[in-house]
């Protein structure tokens, strides 16, 4: 066996400790007065309606609209089912009634919504974000671009003059578009070019050069430092998705109760901990170095699959966490236990053949390697089948329903993630760290692994 770095321990042992303490605290700094969230920790988290309760709101065509057709009512609800699933929204669930034109939809609250109120959250949804860059910065202005010849929008941040980072928003326009702005930014080169979403202008730079390439950057926001990392993300999604054939008003709105609160999710997470406790103790007492190392591992897995929900980097959205979708993640935790249960009592039975630690480390591995994978494939090929059979295209929801649809995604998405971290973290990172602690000169001995005791 080709024996590891010792140090090589310490490094991975020390990144895992990294990510397990920034994927559950998240990291934030400030620029002035300006919050930057660096890392999405736990409290980013966009918990389910099951978990924190959420948003009930009834939407109708403006009154300018005497009768939708049906083609239409169907727009509407695939744009709110795409803004929704933009801000990775699955637990939610959307009614359309064809026959009335109305369209009930149900969401959960945001993850750093205080005051819980059902108007603002309902907002975002209702815009028809019909985006259009106009001469000047008057309403009547000449209307250089819109919102149809662009073909990317996503939130992005960059330094300013005076070295602060502020958020924006890059888009990428289509060839069209690109003429377009090209013709209209020599136009109105040295003067403004204002930007509205609907009626409202959000932002107004003065063009300092043409731009060519049909790239360009939208800066602004509610705060006197431009946008916050929310606004420059929740606008790119409103760009990408596009206007409603029609403006919406809301006839009814309300909020829906959890049907677990937030008792329980405490009790949870002290569940959690409790649960993590015993592992490590049970671990180290039947495996001694590697339960040590397996515990290690775990967190390392548990963080990943906490990364995957929180949008562990701000220009991503969190991932809606459900009961289901905890239970997914448990799951997985579960079989990164096995997987280096099965390691370890291959390491034993090798050392009782009487042969030398580092060659029973390598055969206990090999041996060990091809049960982990044919039980983890198979659990990744059931858990991409429930994400793509009742993932946002909810190809069953005629059959199960919106809201069973969207349950049993969550279930898939954390069980998928989670054995996907176990292949990264208990099946590579164990491994290395392993084989690199085994070649420290205190821990040797074979009955630090499960062998005998030496003669």
């Amino acid at each position: 066996m080709k024996r590891i770095g010792k140090p090589v321990f310490f490094i991975v042992a020390a990144l895992i400790l990294f990510l397990t303490f920034s994927s559950v605290m998240g990291i934030y700094g400030e620029n002035g007065d300006f919050t930057i969230t660096y890392v999405k920790g736990i409290n980013d988290i966009r918990w389910g309606i099951d978990i924190k309760g959420g948003v009930e709101a009834v939407f109708a065509p403006s009154d300018d609209v005497s009768d939708a057709t049906d083609e239409e009512m169907s727009a509407v609800k695939a744009i709110i089912d795409m803004r929704l699933v933009q801000n990775n929204v699955t637990d939610y669930e959307i009614f359309p009634d064809y026959s009335n034109d109305r369209i009930t939809v149900r969401f959960p609250w945001k993850s750093d919504e205080a005051d819980y109120d059902p108007g603002a959250a309902i907002t975002e949804l209702a815009a028809t974000a019909k985006l259009i860059f106009r001469g000047g910065s008057s309403a009547d202005g000449e209307e250089i671009v819109s919102g149809d010849d662009v073909v990317s929008a996503k939130a992005a941040y960059q330094q300013t003059s005076d070295n602060k980072l502020e958020y924006v928003v890059q888009l990428t326009f289509s060839e069209e578009g690109k003429k377009k702005f090209a013709e209209g930014t020599e136009k109105y080169q040295k003067q403004q070019i204002s930007i509205w979403m609907d009626d409202q202008m959000i932002s107004a730079p003065t063009v300092q050069k043409v731009i060519p390439d049909g790239i360009a950057i939208i800066s602004g926001g509610s705060t006197s430092d431009g946008f916050t990392a929310e606004e420059a993300t929740d606008l790119a999604n409103k760009i990408t998705a596009g206007a409603l054939p029609f403006s919406l008003k809301v006839e009814s709105y309300g909020t829906i109760s959890p049907s677990l609160g937030t008792y329980a999710l405490t009790a949870m997470g002290i569940a959690a901990v409790v649960a993590l406790s015993l592992i490590f103790v049970f671990m180290c007492i039947m495996y001694k170095v590697p339960g040590f190392v397996a515990f290690l591992a775990l967190l390392g897995q548990l963080s990943i699959s906490v990364m995957a929900v929180s949008g562990y980097f701000p220009v991503f959205n969190s991932f809606t966490m459900t009961i289901p979708g905890i239970a997914g993640m448990i799951l997985s935790i579960g079989m990164g236990v096995d997987a280096n249960i099965i390691t370890a009592e291959r390491i034993k039975d090798e050392l009782w053949t009487g042969k030398t630690l580092d060659g029973c480390i390598n055969n206990g591995t090999k041996s060990s390697l091809s049960a982990i994978i044919d039980g983890n494939i198979t659990i990744i090929i059931v858990a991409v089948i429930l994400i793509l059979v009742f993932g946002p295209a909810n190809i069953f929801s005629a059959i199960f329903g919106v809201s069973t649809t969207g349950l049993i995604y969550a279930f898939g998405y954390t069980l998928l993630v989670g054995v996907i971290a176990n292949f990264i973290m208990g099946v590579g990172a164990s491994r290395l760290m392993l084989r690199s602690v085994s070649g420290l000169k205190f821990l040797r001995n074979p009955r630090l692994y499960g062998g005998k005791k030496k003669s």
